[in-house]
């Protein structure tokens, strides 16, 4: 471990410690439905495969072909950076791993071994990423946000729950998932823009009007 992951652990004390310590009670109160929910949700986040997948074939219709790309390209920055660039540079050891009590913890609700360093929370990065990238580009704002703030909430909870990551991993995981959308956003806007401007091009006007969609005949 890192003398910047003691850091995180010493100054994100006074909020990750009583927060574990509240999953923890929820376990004892409510384990029955809070395990496997928190095991379901973060099964659905895995390594934001769901969100490639949805970018995949949002590519395929002109009309959502913006956010595919910004889609696909915020969970791919937001992976590059915590994944790539932080886990194996901070090396913070996973809550179950570095305390004793977190362990304990960890052993009464039946969580599975994880692999890799703690900070940040790839899982809350990549919802973060995602559903941020849908808010900015897609047309129904008000869906999105309603989708995505519950989404990423339970995300995060879960991660915290499984004794996989401290509040403060998934909150910066998060922070950093915002942030890649936007920049997501910013390049989207860029090559759209740019393809736009060379519209009478083949290749541009392929992007922009293919279609699995058959056009129906006047």
């Amino acid at each position: 471990m890192t003398a910047f992951a003691e850091w995180l652990n010493s100054f994100f004390s006074g909020m990750d410690v009583p927060l574990l310590g509240l999953y923890h009670e929820l376990a004892q109160h409510g384990g029955e439905i809070w395990t496997p929910l928190c095991r379901a949700v973060t099964f659905i986040g895995e390594k934001g495969l769901w969100m490639f997948a949805a970018a995949v074939i949002l590519f395929f219709f002109p009309r959502t072909r913006k956010m595919a790309v910004c889609l696909f390209g915020a969970v791919c920055c937001g992976a590059l950076i915590t994944n790539v660039l932080l886990k194996d540079t901070v090396c913070r050891l996973r809550p179950f791993l570095a305390d004793p009590g977190f362990t304990a913890f960890w052993n009464y609700i039946g969580a599975p071994p994880e692999d890799g360093f703690s900070f940040p929370s790839g899982h809350a990065t990549a919802a973060a990423a995602g559903m941020t990238a849908l808010l900015l580009t897609g047309k129904k704002k008000s869906l999105w946000l309603g989708l995505g703030i519950p989404y990423v909430a339970l995300m995060c909870a879960s991660r915290n729950y499984l004794m996989a990551h401290y509040p403060s991993d998934v909150l910066i995981g998060a922070v950093i998932g915002v942030l890649s959308a936007l920049a997501a956003w910013a390049i989207t806007r860029a090559i759209f823009s740019l393809l736009e401007a060379h519209r009478d091009a083949p290749f541009c006007r392929f992007v922009l009007t293919f279609s699995l969609r058959k056009k129906k005949k006047a």
